[in-house]
């Protein structure tokens, strides 16, 4: 049993147990590490939020229940088919009929890639602890992972634009540049979230994402001119 599992939520080890299975075990940027990090501050902002702490670790297990690749085309569907295919495992947990459409309805609205706006505390809960885990340091090792994923997968992608890779003077192309998914999501994410300290965690990971943009491009030969403008 995996020793992130809260103790005090029993339901959570047996929820485990029916998933842990179907974790993947070639993809980095998805693994069992990625869920017991949202699982983690998924605990720390249900107080916060005013949500349950045992459902909120219940959506945080099983919000990306069924995974899409990122260019897949039904990517947008990722978090209304993790909803659909949660009502299982969690009534075989333990878990009432309201309390695993509560959790189900968190889930359906956690994906960025639906554009769902949650609509209770739970939701709010999801949505930040999992989007908290897609920047600052974490965020930048998982986005080359997912990158050196799609190239695996036949998808010819270079690691950063030759000239621009802080994308100042151009429309960024994640779907050629590694580095340019910082830019169409990344670096959006801070302004999104809910919860104060939520807020407060995602600006000292928006500032390190920044500052290794700024570091690469120095590296790399591109020194910068000018400072982004949503540098902070």
């Amino acid at each position: 049993m995996c020793r992130w599992l809260e103790a005090r939520f029993p339901r959570h080890r047996r929820l485990w147990r029916q998933v842990a299975s179907g974790v993947p075990d070639d993809d980095l940027s998805h693994d069992r590490d990625h869920l017991a990090r949202v699982y983690r501050w998924a605990l720390r902002l249900a107080r916060e939020a005013g949500a349950d702490p045992d459902l909120a670790g219940a959506a945080a297990l099983l919000h990306d229940l069924v995974s899409v690749p990122k260019e897949d085309a039904g990517r947008r569907e990722a978090g209304e088919r993790s909803a659909a295919s949660a009502l299982q495992p969690l009534l075989d947990a333990g878990y009432a009929q309201a309390q695993a459409r509560d959790v189900m309805e968190a889930v359906r609205t956690s994906s960025w890639s639906s554009g769902l706006e949650p609509t209770g505390p739970l939701g709010r809960v999801l949505q930040d602890a999992d989007r908290l885990d897609a920047i600052g340091a974490i965020g930048i090792a998982r986005t080359l992972c997912c990158a050196q994923g799609m190239v695996h997968r036949g998808r010819p992608l270079r690691l950063y634009h030759d000239t621009d890779l802080r994308a100042l003077r151009r429309e960024p192309q994640e779907s050629r540049y590694a580095v340019d998914h910082f830019h169409t999501k990344l670096l959006k994410l801070a302004a999104g979230m809910h919860l104060p300290a939520a807020q407060e965690e995602a600006a000292r990971r928006q500032r390190r994402m920044i500052r290794f943009l700024g570091e690469l491009a120095i590296e790399v030969g591109q020194q910068p001119d000018e400072q982004p403008p949503d540098a902070v």
